[in-house]
């Protein structure tokens, strides 16, 4: 046992280090197969010797697929928001106001402004112990779980010389080529497209699922220390500091002492950021000294020792020939401008999201108008206006959104509370019926590879399939005479077709693509009523009594069940052997034990992870709540949990249970 347990830790040593190397310093030294081999043979380790658990082990970067809320923390020091400027004036101002203000020599650190979400991380004795998102700038969610996944952000400090406990305040970003990735995904889907990366990372780090949060690919970078006991009096080498320690900082980072030195940073930049991996949207000043900064001191809102310079963003002019409109899985009827091509931000422009009917009244659209297009911190072209001065007398007509689907004719309809029109014939409209099968095949759900868009859209223009059932009735040699396809081709789409029938019923029920049914609330509504026949007659009622699901999901649900089309092709589906029920071992490994309990976990544990006893609830019936309140009927209290907690359990007569009393119970 010893030798296994120092393997072990070994194995975490060295993976911590090649995750250092490539995830901050961009230098890997070995290949990914061999660091995927030492990550495979960790896992299994951990999985043999359960007594050795870790939550800091290299093998939690995956994260789980369990639903959790995010309680609220609050933050030893406020995070404050900088004042912005935007010119060189404003800049010199600012300068001279800090001149004024110290009446002494003074440095300003110049830095890149990052667009992406505020994070801040608390550090304790090197180990990664919680991050918290910027909130209201007093308290923010506590989001570690879905932190832990980024695989820049060191879990375990490198080196000796930190602080027992600190402070670190960075930004979590999303690649370009990862945001470009998850829009297409999200335009296969019928989904709403994200308009910048920084709103695809806010939506990512606020997720309930942190197995979604992996696979996303976040990264992060840091550029402020706070604590009681910093290694040095000022700003530039603390940041020098927590780099020895492991933690990602930017290269982009100077010490400058005139104004000159400033601009010619800021202008160096308003060219290069655009070949960065991320988006940035200015510069940050900060005065160096420690102390300086304390004697600056605050006003209400900011740092009087610090300021970010905002830099404009790009803009161009160009004509509006026309629209058209784009028909997502679920229906979703979007429209699209149109335009003569443009040069912005280094790409030719053509197309621009119109978004929604709304946006497009606004803006009062005629053909051959003369728009205003932006990128800036966009990726997605943006539309900001139109310039009625170079409006002529020969302007075509107004725009109006269209009322009938231009790919089927069905008439629009537009949901109470929602933006977007939809079209209604999801049995008929063929993007749709496109876009459905594309989401079946796809890898979270059956997973069945070698079926692209392309491949789908030919199979669909010929007739060889209306809808996924048709895909298992499919043979190798009807396919290998199609167009770019042969036979060792179509006899792998059979195979992987084939292969697809063991897929679990929960990822069944979401290949589906029931409107508002996604991973998790497959999962809930499956585990509830174990297979397809139950789903089909529950009651309103009864799919609302499920957790996480509310009456537009239970509403969306039912209308499935009651066309006819879904329940010949469900149908089909069920011959062909596909999975319409939980497996006997899945069933047999719950229970109703905690039925109608209401469970909060708090603390540290050694037997299981927290993630494992949430999934030990669920499993047994139980929910997971984050917080204690007087429907809570158990706190499973673990190491170092939450004295309020423990204070309000103990107040309320609340069932107070360590993990040994725990597992007990459920062994009963």
């Amino acid at each position: 046992m010893e030798d296994i347990q120092k393997r072990i830790m070994q194995l975490r040593e060295e993976l911590h280090q090649h995750n250092y190397n490539y995830y901050v310093l961009s230098a890997p030294v070995i290949p990914d197969v061999e660091f995927d081999q030492m990550l495979r043979e960790l896992q299994d380790l951990e999985n043999e010797h359960p007594e050795y658990f870790d939550k800091n082990s290299p093998t939690q970067r995956v994260g789980s697929d369990i639903s959790t809320s995010f309680k609220q923390v609050q933050h030893r020091y406020p995070m404050l928001s900088l004042a912005n400027t935007y010119s060189e004036a404003e800049i010199q101002d600012f300068y001279e106001r800090i001149r004024k203000a110290l009446n002494e020599d003074f440095e300003i650190v110049c830095e890149l402004k990052y667009d992406g979400t505020s994070i801040s991380l608390l550090y304790e004795n090197g180990m990664l112990s919680q991050a918290i998102t910027r909130g209201d700038g007093v308290q923010g969610d506590d989001v570690t779980e879905n932190v832990r996944t980024i695989r820049s952000v060191p879990l375990k400090l490198r080196g000796s010389d930190y602080p027992d406990s600190f402070e670190v305040r960075g930004e979590i970003m999303m690649p370009w080529e990862v945001f470009e990735s998850l829009n297409r995904e999200r335009e296969k889907q019928g989904e709403a497209l994200f308009a910048n990366p920084r709103n695809a990372t806010s939506g990512t780090v606020k997720q309930q699922n942190s197995s979604i949060v992996a696979s996303r690919k976040l990264d992060a970078i840091f550029y402020y220390l706070l604590g009681e006991e910093l290694p040095t009096d000022n700003h530039y080498d603390n940041l020098q500091k927590m780099k020895s320690w492991g933690i990602k900082i930017s290269s982009a980072t100077k010490k400058c002492n005139t104004l000159e030195e400033i601009f010619s940073f800021i202008r160096y930049w308003d060219v290069e950021r655009k070949n960065l991996p991320f988006a940035t949207d200015g510069i940050v000043l900060k005065v160096n000294s420690l102390l300086q900064q304390k004697n600056l001191g605050y006003t209400a809102k900011s740092p009087r020792w610090a300021i970010s310079f905002k830099y404009q963003a790009e803009r161009a002019l160009t004509t509006l020939q026309s629209v058209s409109y784009q028909i997502g899985r679920i229906g979703t009827v979007t429209p699209v401008a149109n335009l003569e091509p443009v040069l912005l931000s280094g790409t030719i422009v053509k197309r621009a999201s119109l978004h929604n009917s709304d946006i497009m009244e606004n803006l009062d659209l005629h053909i051959g108008d003369k728009l205003f297009v932006e990128k800036g911190g966009e990726i997605i072209p943006k539309i900001v206006g139109v310039d009625v001065n170079l409006r002529t007398a020969d302007l075509g007509e107004k725009v109006s959104f269209v009322k009938n689907c231009p790919e089927c004719g069905a008439r629009l309809i537009r949901y109470e509370g929602e933006a977007a029109h939809y079209c209604p014939n999801d049995t008929g409209c063929p993007p749709q019926i496109k876009g459905r099968i594309e989401h079946f095949v796809s890898r979270r759900a059956m997973n069945i590879e070698g079926l692209g868009s392309e491949t789908i859209d030919l199979l669909y223009r010929i007739g060889m399939i209306n809808d996924p059932s048709d895909l298992y009735q499919l043979k190798w040699q009807e396919l290998s005479r199609l167009e770019r396809l042969g036979e060792k081709s179509a006899k792998n789409i059979i195979a992987e077709v084939e292969k697809s029938v063991e897929i679990p019923f929960e990822r069944v029920l979401f290949a589906l693509g029931i409107r508002f049914v996604g991973e998790t609330v497959a999962k809930k509504i499956a585990r509830n009523m174990k297979n397809m026949d139950v789903i089909k007659n529950a009651s309103l009622e009864e799919l609302v009594g499920i957790d996480e699901v509310g009456n537009r999901i239970a509403e969306s649900v039912k209308a499935y069940f009651e066309k006819e089309p879904n329940l010949q092709m469900l149908e089909r589906l069920k011959e062909a052997g596909v999975q319409f029920s939980l497996d006997e071992t899945t069933l047999a490994a719950h229970s109703d034990k905690l039925q109608g309990k209401t469970i909060v976990i708090s603390g540290t544990f050694t037997l299981h992870s927290r993630d494992e006893y949430k999934a030990l609830i669920e499993q047994h019936g139980g929910k997971n709540s984050g917080s204690v309140s007087k429907k809570t009927d158990i706190l499973l209290a673990g190491d170092n949990m939450g004295p309020a907690k423990l204070q309000k359990a103990e107040n309320w007569g609340i069932k107070i249970m360590n993990e040994n009393e725990f597992l007990q119970m459920l062994q009963e």
